[in-house]
């Protein structure tokens, strides 16, 4: 047990100030929302019953660049939980310093990523010492907003989900974290989340830290609930709750973690929002690389622009339900195997239960869900008793039911028997209670009571034997209401309505009258609205911005160079002599997005994912090449599928090669089977002479798995500095040894390597490779870029500021327009629009329509979206919200109208390159 008064943790339950609670925590991210909008989405989570946030605190949100913190206005971390706490919620607060989310990087600010010799996220002095900058700043202010100083703050998370990292020491890098917390005078209780459920990997089960796990399940998992409960037995026993701090939206899913003993239901990013800025991620939920889109919108039951959406009031059910039940629910713990309901026939297809919580202060709520498409039937029996009681549950439902319920909290002496239908709502009031219960079919509820009650029913049938008495009722198409008096003069009202009528009930009135409010509507249909649009052409290998341009001695990744976040333009001469032909050109392990131009010529755009990528066909010699890069986002998870998944890849890119020759070395190798020394067949002294010529992979041989070494020799230009193998549609791994000389190993995944560090030019080079298959995995074609590096490089930044900058300077010069609007392939251009405010508060969702372009989008000066309409090769998975609409937020319009600014980047070689239209949506 952690006893960290007011905040008291145990397997039976979460209490706060002596109170023991369910703890139903929505995400509310500050840095995702407009700060003049907070309060606003507060104010509509409570709507929902919830009674928490969770909040990051992104550590590369407030540190400006190295040295440099902000937290002020809409980094003003501390004013919004002083407004959670006026709101009258609690908060979980993640400082990290890693988060995820979705977010760039993780929150780890760039600047780690160049810091020589350092292991981010480990028990690694360097990295700590940095971390231990980032707390001295953020955990005063959590300290301040704890609950023991009256704020809101319940619980600190450390890290997040670290079992999905390779920490090589959780339990010191936990214990380093939990230190400096301590030492800033944290008194709440100290979390660590596992993403996977690696207790162990996320927390090394330091002293002191609690361990919450993140469950993200297919909502109809028939075996949840059995995963669920080995979890929240194993927690018991170290006498700690099962605490779930995240997990999918849909409050069926909640219900179903609630029945298995989840004292923190935290789903996650219930409350959207936006990427403002350069602040996306990227991540592995594409081809394996995804670029995450400024929209963040996950269907939770807010949107981005604050619509409630039907979410909402599935989590007000629930919460009241929660309430109704009050301590002794939250202090429940699930039978297991020594339940004593059962199924009296064999369950339906789709039908899960039933997991049973006693209550603390008595009886059981029952749960039954139904993952299935189709409604079903339960036959749910007591401690074997001869009746069978008949529950019907909806497609996709699920229902709580009471057993054995002591009456003390309704004023009242003796038990709810049983009831079909869900108890969702209990108003004890001076002189009467009031009951409010859902049900969409016919049903019955069954009470003992110790005193006379006098009964008259409304839509509903009461049958009396002694002091018990049982309610029937038919479907609820109209509510039943019974009534029922005490000799002490107290009156009991029951309400029994449908779900849907359940869902919408804003309150019940001491008569019975039940008053709802609809779910709300919103027009999602595109108003007319007149835009007057005007544009500026931009030379597209001319840097955006008035940032000046510097020499470096080589091209080396923008981190390194001190630059984080947004665009940068890479300048370099061709050094390839002019009697050569340019087959292509070789862009040498980049990331996220190049656009290569040679002099004012368009070779074409690539998202390389960190390895190298060749653009054939790149044009006549120009004696200057440009290369226009963009920092999507730093990757916010660690893969090492693709070298830009990587925690600590960076961006930008290596170098850049004209490539003269490109040569398939596909065929003739000597081929041998590995069973011996691997440094003997790599010596090109090695007698080959006896070996089988076959294609690079090409021998047959079913022995598996298998390595087999290729040998081969080529001849190299005297010219030439520059060789580049590609291992193209390779789906084995390869081992390349060049002149003897071990180079790299090769993935499908990052399928170039470079070997010009062992080439003489002019000279044969012997190249041994061995390639490692399993099953049938086809070794592909190996190809030789052979060229010349480019030189003498200089660099340019561009970030929002700059970029804004540019804009407001390039408007005044700007010429009307109307859309539609095409590109050339390669083209650059300033798109300016005057909009009128919305008539909704919320402001616009604006829809983009086009093909082949990129867009950088600005309003009122701010970079509100990224996105990047469909068309090309290049273009990856947009994952993570809307990859086509951008949102205006109505308090940043000013006066009578707002300021759009889109930079436009035509990047489809091969396709139309065209912004058809905006679509304007009142959000």
């Amino acid at each position: 047990m952690q006893d960290v008064m007011p905040i008291q943790l145990t397997k039976q339950a979460v209490r706060v100030n002596g109170k023991s609670s369910i703890i139903v925590s929505a995400s509310v991210f500050y840095f995702r929302i407009p700060r003049e909008l907070w309060k606003d989405r507060l104010d509509r989570l409570k709507i929902a019953g919830y009674n928490c946030v969770d909040v990051y605190f992104p550590w590369n949100f407030h540190e400006l660049s190295e040295g440099q913190w902000s937290f002020e206005e809409e980094r003003d971390a501390e004013e919004f939980l002083r407004l959670v706490n006026e709101a009258g919620l609690w908060t979980v607060a993640r400082p990290g310093p890693y988060i995820c989310s979705e977010w760039d990087g993780g929150a780890l600010p760039a600047y780690l990523l160049a810091k020589e010799g350092m292991t981010l996220r480990d028990n690694d002095p360097a990295y700590l010492q940095y971390v231990s900058l980032w707390f001295e700043k953020i955990l005063p202010i959590l300290r301040r907003q704890q609950v023991n100083e009256g704020g809101s703050v319940i619980c600190i998370q450390l890290e997040n989900e670290l079992d999905f990292y390779g920490c090589q020491d959780p339990h010191g890098y936990i214990a380093a974290l939990r230190d400096m917390a301590l030492g800033h005078r944290i008194e709440v209780p100290l979390i660590a989340c596992a993403g996977q459920g690696g207790l162990y990997e996320a927390l090394g089960f330091a002293d002191g830290v609690i361990p919450t796990c993140n469950f993200y399940p297919n909502d109809t998992d028939p075996e949840f609930e059995e995963k669920v409960l080995q979890y929240t037995q194993l927690l018991g026993e170290r006498n700690q709750p099962l605490l779930v701090t995240e997990t999918n939206r849909s409050h069926f899913l909640l219900r179903r973690l609630l029945s298995a003993g989840a004292k923190l239901l935290g789903p996650y990013l219930q409350v959207s929002g936006t990427n403002f800025g350069f602040t996306n991620g990227t991540n592995n939920w594409g081809k394996p690389l995804a670029f995450m889109t400024s929209d963040y919108d996950f269907g939770g039951m807010i949107s981005p622009e604050g619509q409630l959406r039907p979410e909402v009031y599935e989590g007000r059910l629930l919460n009241r339900l929660i309430q109704a039940y009050g301590s002794s629910l939250a202090e429940a713990l699930p039978t297991g195997e020594a339940s004593p309901f059962r199924m009296d026939t064999a369950p339906a297809s789709g039908l899960i239960g039933p997991t049973a919580l006693p209550l603390s202060l008595g009886g059981h709520l029952v749960f039954l869900h139904n993952t299935s498409e189709h409604s079903v039937t339960a036959f749910l029996n007591i401690r074997h008793s001869d009746e069978a009681i008949s529950i019907t549950l909806a497609e996709r439902s699920t229902i709580a039911v009471p057993f054995e319920i002591p009456l003390s909290d309704w004023k009242f002496s003796g038990q709810l028997l049983y009831s079909t239908a869900e108890l969702f709502l209990l108003k004890t009031l001076a002189n009467e209670t009031i009951a409010a219960f859902h049900a969409d079919n016919d049903g019955e509820m069954v009470f003992q009571f110790d005193e006379e009650m006098e009964w008259e029913a409304n839509g509903g049938e009461v049958k009396k034997n002694g002091n018990r008495v049982r309610f029937t009722f038919g479907s609820q198409s109209s509510s039943s209401i019974i009534k029922g008096n005490a000799s002490n003069g107290r009156r009991l009202i029951i309400v029994i309505m449908d779900r849907n009528t359940a869902l919408s009930l804003e309150d019940i009135g001491l008569a019975g009258q039940i008053q709802t409010e609809p779910l709300p509507a919103y027009d999602d249909e595109p108003v007319s609205l007149t835009v007057s649009w005007s544009e500026f052409s931009i030379d597209p290998v001319a840097p955006v911005g008035p940032a000046k341009t510097r020499t470096i001695e080589h091209a080396d990744y923008l981190e390194k160079l001190g630059i984080n976040r947004g665009y940068a333009w890479y300048h370099a001469k061709d050094s390839m002599p002019s009697n050569l032909r340019r087959e292509g050109i070789l862009v040498r392990k980049a990331s996220d997005i190049i656009s290569v131009y040679t002099g004012n010529v368009y070779a074409g755009t690539a998202v390389p994912g960190g390895s190298s990528s060749f653009l054939p066909n790149a044009g006549e010699q120009a004696g200057e090449f440009t290369v226009r890069t963009e920092i999507w986002g730093h990757t916010n998870f660690d893969d090492a599928r693709k070298p830009a998944l990587r925690l600590n890849s960076m961006k930008g890119l290596q170098g850049l090669v004209a490539v003269s020759k490109v040569k398939d070395l596909s065929g003739n190798w000597k081929r041998q089977l590995v069973k011996e020394d691997r440094a003997k067949l790599a010596d090109p002294a090695f007698d080959d002479r006896h070996l089988p010529v076959t294609g690079f992979g090409g021998w047959l041989q079913m022995e598996r798995p298998m390595v087999e070494c290729f040998r081969k020799s080529f001849e190299t230009s005297r010219y030439a500095d520059s060789w580049t193998l590609h291992f193209e549609d390779l789906q084995g791994l390869v081992e390349v040894y060049a002149n003897g000389v071990a180079i790299a190993s090769v993935t499908p995944f990052d399928p170039f390597v470079d070997i010009s560090s062992c080439v003489t030019p002019g000279e044969q080079v012997q190249l041994s490779v061995f390639l490692d298959r399993r099953l049938e995995a086809d070794a592909g074609k190996v190809i030789l870029y052979e060229g010349h590096a480019a030189q003498d490089w200089r660099i340019t930044e561009c970030a929002e500021k700059e970029l804004a900058h540019h804009a407001a300077s390039k408007s005044i010069e700007a010429s009307d327009i109307e859309l539609p609007i095409t590109l050339k392939a390669g083209e650059s251009r300033w798109l300016f629009g005057k909009i009128l405010p919305s008539p909704s508060e919320g402001g616009w969702r604006v829809k983009a329509t086009g093909s082949g372009m990129k867009l950088s989008v600005l309003f009122q000066g701010r970079l509100v979206s990224r996105i990047w309409l469909p068309g090309g090769d290049a273009r990856p998975v947009m994952s993570g919200g809307s990859p086509d609409s951008f949102w205006l937020p109505g308090p940043w319009f000013s006066g009578t109208e707002g300021d759009l600014a889109v930079y436009l980047e035509a990047v489809d070689p091969n396709g139309s390159c065209v912004i058809e239209q905006f679509a304007f949506i009142k959000a």
